[in-house]
Order: structure tokens, then C-alpha cells, then sequence
């Protein structure tokens, strides 16, 4: 076989179950050395085609052509493995070629396996996830194909998986909801939307561009033929009996023009704004909260006051106790000294790694209307159990199927919807991220920027960071959370800049608490604390000033003038607040 055939060719594939279709005479290609990333709803085939292409599925029409002797390596979303082998037997088969032991003990550590010995049954899903996700680099196949690679790997993992994959010729099919990780691998998108497949030769932003030109022009498309289509009906009707074998390819293009101008395009035409959600003044005061399982401490006299209204990001390694941290505000875990002061009026919408166990028989809208038929919006307004489906893209048609139908996907899905009709004024979302499309997490997202209450939001999705949180809590380990104020880009930018010995600091920890006796670390000279208190007060001016020309560009009142002025002074005025934040934040990690 010539070696410019392509690794993988798949020509004219078609799957379907009973009558749902999944994919109808799909064509696409994977050569040698790209990075091909795959895109798709939940339940609408991904994880099928997957595994169709490595042999586990079948399928009902169609070729799929590896190129010949090539080995293909894949990753499954829950990998299964021999509960009393070892990690390191689990990983490989090479009769203990001690060059292959070494990569796999240095691949393992960097996931956070280092108990070889261990036995897999021993091991939780996102630690034996790790081990599969080991075990596919370290066999070093000719063609990676990867299901969902970056669940259950924290940040540093993530980082480290985006490098080792970058480098060398790898090739490579994955499909993963991590944008940011999309964007930094993957050259080729591939989107399945409505049974069909569609290529995008670049990265994620690039597709993000051209799917929305797509998007645009087959909008316009079915705009010209309904205008056409009326036209068409008239003559249908109109004398059947006096059109002739001539007409017989009119009537065949009418057919066609009909199919085209019944086309849907599946858009919201509404963001979903409450304004019915009601938070006191009072949210929560955690007082020195200090926690610790055997001789792994997780918090140690930890101080902290949530604001209303704030949206707060929990960052750290796996271990460092982000998930304990909202246990125990949400009183699930107990704290071993200190407590979590909760004001009066705080309801709290939980999101849990671990999911809802849903009745199985239950039909998708009864799960929701078992919790309220509505949510109120305020000014008289309500949002039903339907509407809330069909905003997460749950159909009605699938809003009348039954739990037992529905992929992992939608059941995340479902569950977030659960938590959301309850109407909580403090949403605590733990990794909601995983297992959602990316179409999902667009609209979660939306509606988080949107929400009038307090969000706590653990994740290791930093694009969906980066959209949603304004503050975060850094669990660094031992003990040490490291209070920063933005996003997960901004604390990355801040992070470089700082000197590689530095000794991370726990933050927030109130005075009263504090014991300066043997405290040698430097202390914030006169002229520096000057310096802190004047960025305080021109940090808090520019933000009113920014605040300001926000409300005026969006109030309508404004002349063209005005708006031109305004539009000239954000950007500038943006980029004085990030100077002056940045230097303030520098001054806030010295002593005062």
C-alpha cells in the first residue's frame, strides 16, 4: 500500500438503531501525523462511531480502511480491567523490557500513580482511567484514538498531556469537551451534526468561525427556498391533471425544494434570566476551618468571607481537597475545628461528581416535574419543566423517552437540569463539566453569567473557568490555598512571572490567627504600603469608571458620539486595570 495512503479512511459509514439514525453515508480521513479532534451532541454518536472504528460496534453500511501494519492504540471512556493484576502489569505485555518499565513508571508518575504494586480493584474510576490513558502512550501505537482523554486528570496532568501529545508526529483522533486543549492539539475538527460529518482544517477557534459561517449560509439557504417554495406549492396545485411527463423533473425539484425549505435550525432564541432569585447580604464566613485525613491535611486554619453575588473558581491538583472543601460547606463532610457560618437566606443547588441515581421506567420531563412544574422568573413570568429541557436541548421528543434510553451524557445533562429547577440562589458545581457536549457547556455557561445568585464552581475545564469565575481558591496541598482575584488564565499569567523558589503562602489567613514570633519573611516597606493603598483606590475608581461606560453603551440613550468616545476609552481603560491589578496582587504577597 502507498505510503501517502491515509492511517484511517472511512467511506460512506451509516449506523442506526431500530430508527434512530446516528450517522447517514459519512466519509472523512485521518493522515498520517495530524490531530484530529471530534465534535458532537451527546447521544448523538460519538462515542459509537469510536467504537465502530476500533472493531467493538458494528455497523450497517460503509468501509473503514486502516492503512496496513499499523497499530492502533485506543482509550475507552470506562476502561475495564482485571481487579487483582497489578498498575504496572495492567499497563503492558513486553515480558519486562526494562526500557518500556521505565517509560511506564515515569508516564505513570506524571498521572499520579505511584503505588505499581497496587492492585487495579484498589484503584478508583478516574485513577484507573489514568492507568488506561498510561497505557496507551506507553505502547507507542502508530494511531492514538482517544474517548474523552482529559476526565478525571487535573490541571497539571492536562498541561503535561498537551505537550507529550504536541511533540512528535503523533497521529491522533480523540474526542474531548477540554476546549483550551482542543485548541492547542488539535489541527483537524470533525463535526457530526445531523447525521452528517463535516471537516474543519484548523483548531478549535477556526472551527468555531467557519461552523458559524455554516451555520449562516444554510440559514440562508432555507430563507430562499420557502420564497421559492410557495411558488412551487401554487403550481402543484394548480391542474394536476393538465402537467405531462415534460413536468416530471419540476415535480421531482419541488419535492427537493420541499425537503431544503423544512429544514430546522436548532437555535435559542432567549438566554434564560431569572429574576426572582433573592440572596441577603449574609452568604458564608468560613472560620478557620482546618481538616486533615490521617497525616494528609487539607485545610489548616483556613479564614474566608464569600461575597454576594461572587463567582469563585477551585483550582488544585486531585488530592489537595477541593471536592472535601464544599462538603464540608454544605455540611456533608464534617470539619475537624473551626465551622462554616451560613447566612439565613442561602439555598444551595448541588452538582456532584458522583450524579443522581435516576428510577430507570421514568420518562425524562417526569424527573423534572417530580421536582416543580416551574420555575418564576419574577414579573410574572415562568419557565416549565419543558422550556428548561428544551433550553439544555432535550427535544420534546426526548423529553418523552424513557431514563434507561439516555447516553452518560444526557444523564449529566438531565441532572443538571434537576438541580436547576429547584431554583437556588447558590449553585456549588462540582467538575459539571464532564461528560457534557460542548454545545451543553456553551449554554451552561450562558446561563451562569447570567445568574443573579453566588456560584462555586470545582473544575479543571479552564475555558469554562475563564468564562464564568471572576475569583479563585488555588488548593496548592498541605494545607495552602491561595486566594487570587480573576480568572485561571490570569492566575497562569501571574504565576510565570514569579520567581521559580518562591514558597506559596496561604492567603486570607486573618491577623488574629496569625503568629509573627518567628515570621523572618519580608515585610512591605512605607513606601510599598503607600504605594498598595493608592492602587486600592485607583483599582476601585477605574472599575466604578468601567462599570459606568458599561451601563451607558447599553442603556440607548447614549449618542453616536458618546458611544464612539466610550468604545475608544474601554480598551485602554481595561488595560490599566490589568497593570495596576497585577501590581496591586505582587504588593498583596508581601507582608504588611
Amino acid at each position: 500500500m502507498a505510503k501517502d495512503t491515509p492511517y484511517l479512511d472511512v467511506q460512506h459509514l451509516s449506523k442506526s438503531f431500530g430508527s434512530l439514525i446516528l450517522f447517514d453515508d459519512i466519509s472523512f480521513s485521518v493522515a498520517e501525523g495530524q490531530h484530529v479532534g471530534l465534535i458532537a451532541k451527546n447521544g448523538t454518536g460519538k462515542s459509537t462511531l469510536l467504537s465502530i472504528l476500533t472493531g467493538h460496534e458494528g455497523y450497517d453500511a460503509g468501509d473503514i480502511i486502516y492503512r496496513r501494519d499499523i497499530r492502533v492504540g485506543m482509550l475507552e471512556q470506562s476502561p475495564q480491567f482485571d481487579p487483582d493484576e497489578s498498575v504496572l502489569d495492567a499497563c503492558f505485555n513486553h515480558q519486562g523490557d526494562p526500557e518500556k518499565v521505565l517509560k511506564a513508571k515515569q508516564i505513570l508518575t506524571k498521572l499520579k500513580i505511584r503505588d505499581l504494586t497496587q492492585p487495579m480493584g484498589q484503584l478508583s474510576g478516574g485513577q484507573q482511567k489514568r492507568v488506561a490513558l498510561a497505557n496507551v502512550l506507553i505502547t507507542e501505537p502508530d494511531f492514538l484514538i482517544l474517548d474523552e482523554p482529559t476526565n478525571h486528570l487535573d490541571l497539571a496532568m492536562i498541561e503535561w498531556l498537551e505537550g507529550f501529545l504536541q511533540r512528535g508526529n503523533k497521529t491522533l483522533l480523540m474526542v474531548t469537551h477540554d476546549r483550551f486543549f482542543l485548541d492547542r492539539v488539535c489541527s483537524v475538527i470533525l463535526e457530526l451534526d445531523d447525521r452528517t460529518i463535516y471537516t474543519y482544517r484548523g483548531n478549535y477557534s477556526y472551527y468555531l468561525e467557519k461552523r458559524q459561517e455554516r451555520i449562516d449560509n444554510k440559514r440562508a439557504e432555507i430563507a430562499r427556498a420557502n420564497n421559492l417554495y410557495r411558488t412551487e406549492l401554487e403550481w402543484m396545485r394548480r391542474m394536476p391533471q393538465a402537467r405531462g411527463h415534460k413536468a416530471k423533473y419540476r415535480e421531482d425539484a419541488f419535492f427537493e425544494l420541499e425537503r431544503v425549505a423544512k429544514q430546522r435550525i436548532e437555535e435559542r432564541q432567549v438566554r434564560l434570566k431569572s429574576r426572582n432569585v433573592y440572596i441577603g447580604s449574609k452568604i458564608f464566613e468560613c472560620q478557620y476551618v482546618s481538616k486533615a485525613f490521617d497525616d494528609h491535611v487539607l485545610l489548616r486554619d483556613f479564614y474566608y468571607n464569600f461575597s454576594r453575588f461572587e463567582k469563585m473558581g477551585i483550582v488544585g491538583n486531585n488530592g489537595t481537597g477541593k471536592s472535601t472543601f464544599i462538603k464540608m460547606l454544605l455540611g456533608l463532610v464534617p470539619v475537624d475545628s473551626g465551622k462554616f457560618d451560613i447566612g439565613d437566606t442561602v439555598s444551595f443547588g448541588y452538582f456532584s461528581q458522583e450524579g443522581l441515581q435516576f428510577d430507570e421506567q421514568m420518562k425524562v420531563i417526569d424527573v423534572v416535574k417530580d421536582i416543580a412544574e416551574y420555575i418564576d422568573m419574577g414579573g410574572g413570568r415562568h419557565f416549565t419543566a419543558t422550556q428548561l429541557l428544551q433550553y439544555f436541548l432535550f427535544t420534546p421528543e426526548q423529553q418523552h423517552n424513557y431514563v434507561y434510553k439516555l447516553s452518560g451524557g444526557e444523564r449529566r445533562k438531565l441532572y443538571l437540569c434537576t438541580v436547576l429547577m429547584r431554583n437556588p440562589n447558590f449553585l456549588v458545581l462540582d467538575e459539571p463539566t464532564n461528560d457534557l457536549d460542548i454545545i451543553t457547556l456553551q449554554i451552561l455557561e450562558e446561563y451562569l453569567q447570567d445568574f443573579p445568585g453566588c456560584v462555586i464552581v470545582v473544575s479543571h475545564d479552564r475555558y469554562f473557568m475563564d468564562k464564568i469565575v471572576d475569583h479563585l481558591l488555588v488548593f496548592e496541598g498541605d494545607g495552602v490555598i491561595r486566594d487570587f482575584p480573576g480568572n485561571y488564565t490570569q492566575y497562569r499569567e501571574w504565576q510565570s512571572l514569579q520567581p521559580k523558589t518562591t514558597t506559596p503562602q496561604t492567603q486570607n489567613v486573618a491577623p488574629a490567627k496569625k503568629d509573627y514570633r518567628h515570621d523572618t519573611r519580608r515585610r512591605m516597606s512605607f513606601k510599598e504600603k503607600m504605594e498598595f493603598e493608592r492602587l486600592t483606590k485607583e483599582i476601585e475608581q477605574l472599575e466604578a469608571e468601567q462599570k459606568q461606560l458599561e451601563e451607558a453603551l447599553c442603556g440607548g440613550t447614549t449618542s453616536v458620539d458618546e458611544i464612539t468616545a466610550m468604545s475608544k476609552r474601554l480598551p485602554v481603560l481595561k488595560d490599566e486595570l490589568d497593570e495596576k491589578s497585577l501590581r496591586w496582587l505582587e504588593l498583596s504577597e508581601i507582608d504588611s
